[in-house]
């Protein structure tokens, strides 16, 4: 743009060229300019005329798939390019640039730069990006007085560029080697292999290795060896080996290596962080290569930031593996045998995002034979978190093993966790479990529901009642839990699971958990069996797609086909205190039963026992009595009668002396009984006792 001329007004009486001023498409065109527009969430990138000719395209050959461009950008470029615009939809930019070449038609590179625009929703996800694309050739090969850019400078900047966002997401050292390899920076600059050793207790390990195999005694070695990695670990110097007889002489251990693999130089430099050495990498060529003094400050500056990326690669291995060995002291380390039913459990970590969560499960066993199975996940994904859970976990098997209701150990555990006040919710499904009847009694707090697969195969969501998840309600005063119930038939599997194990990113939540109950249908042949190993295994096996952004949890439950259905139901009788016709009723109810369940033989001693045992509860506590009465299954007719009432002492069997009036009740019961017991029930106890229908009173014993 020039200056007016003197005393002239702007535009003076001059006309105007034609076409003035120019629209955007005619500067666009003249400047050897398009267009685009990439809609991302249907993968379709839009090239317009003046693009299609930059990129020697005609819109016949272009279908709107950037992997068609593929043709016309070089590999490495399109690799760069990935990273590059992969790390700014990451970070949140409105916009980047970049330069890369392309190969026209007749073969011949052409610069080119472009720029976008990247649109985004309200909350913050990329759906387009809208940019231009022009010819960079003119300006990058004029001559270097009068350049903006330097084109070996810009090689140089581009492989930095390329590596440091392949390296700035790797989490672990596995992962920065695979950085390394796919971003291949390295071997833009000329390197034929890249060996990385690390330090560890005072020796070199070879950690990774492109290109070959290192034979077995270069694996581990000493820092005072006299080896490359070994020279530049000790000096913290790096070594650049020049030609195949400067190595020879150099390095005549190594040489037969280095020459199997076709390498003649190579460059050893120091991996240092926080001032100490962590390790170091070796670059090898083919040919004689004199590294410049403006390469040698390449790999200089490379190596720092691949320094860097290691070391945080191994705090976070070792901060992953603490936490997670923490977590998993926290969980049970093994499960109650309880006969007719088969459990399963599973714990796995996450392996991307977060380094911890605050996923449990928990196998309890319950007075009466019973069993409960947990699932639960505390909010968040951090040591906080599994620190909660682990209180929680034991909190609830606490709880649980009092002999509390299903709705009442949550209603508590819920109590607990708001008293804690550390401003964390957690899901949670608990399931009841009675092996001899069948029945399961479900509470969700906010949890998944459960899935139920049948013994042919078939598996759906078992619908639970639910209530606020635990925590929640009791900030709310909503600390009721409706319960629900079902009777599990012999060979059917309850499949308690949390969230990691249904989510993928971009799917929803309900169809992980169709394609869940999918893999639970197609389950091998020993699941009908009842190998529940086998089907754990199999649901927590890691799709290739994506190994896990969140640690999960899974119960499985199942109750065996052999299981034996429970022969009759139970009874219940409520005794209130001053109610002697309700004890009337209770005796009645026992005597009947026995005879009914082929133990008349014992109706007198199971009559008289429990008379005994619902008189002390009403003596010696301030409520009622409940008498219940039930078969056992078995080879041999079995009855067993509870008393339970809500004080929590237990009764002591003693001797009494031979002129009191009192405290032979226990010992009635002892010389009766088959055998008998106490039992902890929520606030209250139970007092339980069993009779053979073989006749005759048993040994006795307490046995509880």
């Amino acid at each position: 743009m020039g200056a007016e001329g003197p005393g002239r007004p702007p535009g003076g009486d001059t006309a105007p060229p034609g076409g003035w001023p120019a629209d955007a498409d005619t500067a666009l065109t003249l400047n050897h300019s398009g267009c685009w527009d990439w809609d991302l969430d249907r993968g379709v990138l839009h090239l317009d005329g003046p693009a299609l000719e930059l990129f020697d395209l005609t819109a016949a050959e272009y279908d709107g798939d950037p992997a068609h461009l593929g043709s016309r950008i070089p590999a490495a470029e399109t690799a760069r390019l990935d990273v590059l615009i992969a790390q700014a939809l990451r970070s949140g930019r409105e916009r980047y640039g970049a330069y890369f070449r392309l190969r026209r038609r007749d073969g011949s590179m052409r610069w080119t730069h472009t720029q976008g625009s990247i649109q985004r929703d309200a909350g913050g996800r990329p759906y387009r990006i809208i940019g231009i694309v022009r010819d960079a050739t003119e300006e990058l090969s004029q001559p270097a007085e009068r350049t903006t850019l330097d084109v070996e400078r810009f090689r140089q900047n581009g492989v930095v560029e390329l590596t440091t966002a392949a390296l700035a997401h790797a989490r672990t050292v596995r992962e920065v080697l695979h950085a390394l390899e796919r971003s291949r920076g390295l071997e833009q600059l000329g390197a034929i292999s890249v060996i990385v050793g690390m330090v560890e207790d005072g020796r070199i390990r070879l950690i990774g290795n492109s290109g070959s195999d290192h034979p077995p005694e270069l694996v581990l070695t000493r820092i005072d060896d006299p080896l490359p990695l070994s020279e530049v670990v000790r000096t913290l110097t790096p070594r650049f080996i020049v030609s195949r007889e400067d190595f020879a002489v150099r390095y005549p251990y190594v040489w037969p290596y280095v020459e199997s693999v076709g390498a003649s130089a190579a460059a050893y430099l120091p991996l240092i962080a926080q001032a100490a050495p962590i390790g170091a990498i070796g670059l090898l060529y083919r040919g004689r290569h004199p590294f410049t003094p403006e390469e040698r400050t390449l790999l200089t500056a490379l190596t720092s930031s691949i320094a860097q990326s290691l070391q945080r690669a191994r705090l976070f291995e070792q901060e992953h593996e603490l936490a997670e060995g923490l977590q998993q002291a926290m969980l049970p380390h093994s499960l109650p045998i309880v006969p007719g039913l088969r459990a399963a459990v599973r714990y796995r970590s996450a392996r991307q995002g977060r380094d911890i969560g605050g996923d449990w499960y928990d196998v309890i066993p319950l007075p009466g034979g019973r069993v409960a199975a947990v699932v639960g996940d505390v909010q968040g994904h951090d040591t906080h978190a599994a620190a909660v859970m682990g209180q929680l976990r034991i909190v609830l098997r606490a709880y649980a093993a009092e002999g509390h209701s299903a709705a009442t150990v949550m209603a508590r555990a819920s109590a607990f966790l708001n008293d804690l006040d550390t401003g964390r919710f957690a899901t949670c499904l608990y399931a009841e479990a009675d092996p001899a009847s069948g029945w399961l009694r479900l509470v969700r707090a906010g949890h998944l529901t459960p899935l139920l697969r049948r013994p042919d195969g078939g598996c759906r969501p078992f619908p639970v009642m639910g209530a606020l998840p635990l925590g929640l309600s009791a900030y709310f005063g909503k600390l009721e839990y409706p319960v629900t119930t079902m009777e599990m038939e012999p060979g059917e599997t309850l499949v308690m699971f949390t969230d990691g194990l249904v989510e993928e990113p971009g799917t929803d939540l309900d169809d992980g958990v169709r394609a869940l109950a999918d893999r639970v249908r197609h389950a091998p042949p020993g699941v009908a069996a009842g190998d529940m190993e086998e089907l754990a295994d199999r649901l927590c096996g890691r799709s290739e797609r994506w190994p896990g952004a969140d640690d999960m949890a899974l119960v499985l439950l199942h109750r065996e086909s052999t299981a034996v259905s429970q022969p009759g139901r139970r009874l219940h009788q409520r005794v209130a205190s001053g109610d002697p016709q309700g004890l009337a009723a209770a005796r009645h109810m026992v005597r009947s039963a026995a005879r009914s369940w082929r133990a008349g033989e014992r109706a007198d001693d199971v009559e008289l026992v429990t008379d005994e045992l619902a008189t002390n509860a009403l003596l010696h506590t301030d409520g009622d009595a409940v008498v219940t009465v039930y078969p056992l299954a078995g080879a041999e007719p079995r009855v067993r009668v509870e008393v339970t009432d809500r004080s929590s002492t237990h009764p002591q069997l003693r001797e009494p002396a031979d002129s009191s009036l009192s405290g032979r009740g226990l010992l009635l019961v002892d010389q009766l009984a088959d055998v008998w017991g106490v039992e902890s029930r929520g606030t209250g106890k139970c007092v339980w006792c069993e009779f053979g229908g073989g006749g005759g009173a048993g040994a006795g014993g307490a046995n509880g």
